[in-house]
């Protein structure tokens, strides 16, 4: 059972959609871009993210140890996701010899759409294709991605070392990665 609790809470955080302010888009709650760092005395592991990528692939954090992991959670359907993809670009580019940046698709049941957003934004990063949430309830308590979108920042250790809730920037995220390179 105290196993169960963490895996419950964060699974109602996830579709409860937690968050500082409404979006207008049927009951779907935004963060408001609070970052959090955790000092690197106190990283935990992140989970073992691997799954499907949309449009075929797979995608396996495994591979990617010794560098900078960003994971975008994000949806076609959400409006600060689409207004932030552009940074997330960006960010990639300027940081893809410390970083790899992976998005996160949640609660598209199709992957259409999903697909199509990342046509739209010329995201040139892979991106799990996670319907249902299970990849992000991985995530547990600890720094749990409770608002659409959310970015994690995993040092190249594999730990958990920055959570964003909500719309985020291309210059928050490049400096994340470099602090987070540094080892800061």
């Amino acid at each position: 059972m105290r196993r169960l609790v963490p895996s419950l809470l964060a699974a109602c955080l996830l579709l409860a959609g937690c968050g500082a302010r409404p979006s207008g888009e049927g009951g779907f709650v935004s963060g408001d871009g609070a970052l959090t760092r955790v000092p690197v005395a106190q990283r935990s592991d992140a989970p073992a993210i691997a799954g499907p990528t949309l449009g075929g692939g797979s995608f396996d954090a495994s591979r990617h140890r010794g560098k900078v992991i960003v994971y975008n959670v994000w949806g076609s359907w959400c409006a600060p996701c689409r207004k932030e993809a552009p940074a997330l670009v960006a960010a990639s580019e300027r940081t893809k010899e410390q970083a790899v940046f992976v998005g996160i698709n949640t609660r598209d049941l199709d992957q259409a759409p999903a697909e199509a957003f990342v046509r739209a934004f010329g995201v040139p990063y892979a991106n799990v294709f996670d319907p249902q949430g299970q990849l992000l309830l991985k995530f547990g308590s600890e720094l749990p991605p409770s608002a659409i979108p959310s970015t994690i920042v995993v040092d190249p250790q594999g730990r958990v070392a920055a959570r964003i809730l909500g719309e985020t920037t291309e210059a928050t995220l490049v400096g994340l990665v470099d602090d987070v390179a540094k080892g800061e």
